[in-house]
């Protein structure tokens, strides 16, 4: 909660409204650390990208287009929806205020779960609206829960799935009994942040034309390796999308940000090397971490959420592995204390922490 002295007084509801915290990103006192704390995609962008940023740094003196056609163009021809329907954002985070921003106010009620992705909560609250966390189960979405906390009041229900930071996911027959279940006037959000990292999954986009009350969000942040560049988009009813436009900010993503994530939509078999190799060294060290008792959930994302036996001990653990350089990710904000979050590396990292993680337990109580 924040202190105002001046006698220049925001509106009251901003007075409950705490600041995000990111994951940490330096360790006072060493360099090359590894930065484990943010989901990033540590391998990059693909070749094309790489190769082009140089030359298309050179136009940073023209305005973007603020129409965005190139890239709703190329997303709506990969995904084989219309365009007209695809609005972008400055990452799917905005794309989540202006949600709250359009269809929110004051006494209304927005839906997120227990472990759920903090800017559901902070975009709410940014406009007057009550944020509403459900219980999860065994820190997965349950459908029933859901269901049960919706009231006359309910506007939005936000809903990551594979979710962050637990990396657990519900399947699309769960998210069809969802939509049959709710009143047409309540908007589910699919957050699908991460949904490139599951196998033949869509993140909900196939439903959109089905149900006219969904809207699903993605971003080039993760997978994509473009998280610097800040490039989100939402695809749903037009008559959604238009509200949304009407309200953001024309430039509202870079000339740059739109170029690389054009060039990155076009490689289809980037994004299937990297999920495959997320898959394989998220699984290699997942069943290690496994054998050294530490419990972790089966993920289906860019990251592992490890659980320990007190908040204690996460902390002891956090501590000894920015002694060795590493730096992951402390969820207590997310209402787990006694858990790290763990971004996955390529091999060499994974392993190099595998063995960081053996020496700590080969010299301390295992979990």
């Amino acid at each position: 909660m924040q202190n105002f002295n001046s006698k220049i007084k925001p509106l009251s509801h901003f007075h409950k409204i705490p600041l995000y915290q990111s994951g940490e990103s330096t360790i006072l006192g060493k360099e090359n650390v590894i930065k484990l704390s943010a989901n990033e995609n540590m391998n990059g962008p693909c070749n094309e990208v790489l190769n082009q940023i140089a030359h298309y740094s050179k136009n940073i003196f023209e305005y973007p287009d603020s129409n965005h056609f190139v890239l709703r163009s190329k997303i709506g021809m990969l995904h084989n929806i219309d365009p007209d329907r695809i609005i972008c954002g400055a990452g799917s985070d905005e794309i989540i205020q202006l949600l709250c921003r359009c269809f929110c106010e004051k006494n209304d009620e927005v839906i997120y779960t227990e472990h759920g992705f903090l800017m559901y909560k902070l975009s709410a609250l940014a406009t007057g609206a009550k944020p509403v966390e459900i219980k999860e189960t065994n820190r997965t979405a349950s459908i029933d829960n859901i269901c049960a906390g919706v009231t006359s009041r309910t506007k939005i229900i936000f809903l990551a799935n594979p979710n962050n930071p637990t990396g657990t996911m519900i399947s699309a027959t769960e998210i069809d009994k969802l939509l049959n279940k709710i009143p047409e006037n309540i908007l589910l959000v699919l957050d699908g942040a991460y949904a490139e990292y599951v196998n033949s999954f869509d993140g909900g986009i196939s439903l959109v034309n089905k149900f006219a009350n969904l809207f699903v969000t993605r971003t080039f942040s993760k997978i994509f390796g473009l998280g610097g560049l800040r490039v989100g988009w939402g695809y749903g009813a037009k008559d959604i999308i238009d509200v949304l436009n009407s309200v953001r900010s024309p430039f509202n993503v870079s000339s740059l940000g739109l170029k690389m994530a054009e060039l990155s939509v076009e490689d289809v078999n980037f994004v299937n090397e990297q999920r495959e190799l997320n898959k394989v060294n998220r699984e290699v060290l997942r069943n290690g971490l496994l054998d050294l008792g530490i419990m972790t959930d089966q993920s289906f994302a860019n990251f592992l959420l490890l659980r320990f036996e007190s908040e204690k001990q996460a902390n002891t653990i956090d501590l000894f592995l920015k002694e060795k350089g590493f730096i992951l990710r402390k969820v207590s904000s997310y209402g787990l204390p006694k858990c790290l979050r763990l971004s996955i590396g390529n091999k060499e990292i994974c392993e190099k922490l595998y063995l960081t993680l053996a020496e700590y337990f080969d010299n301390n109580d295992r979990v």
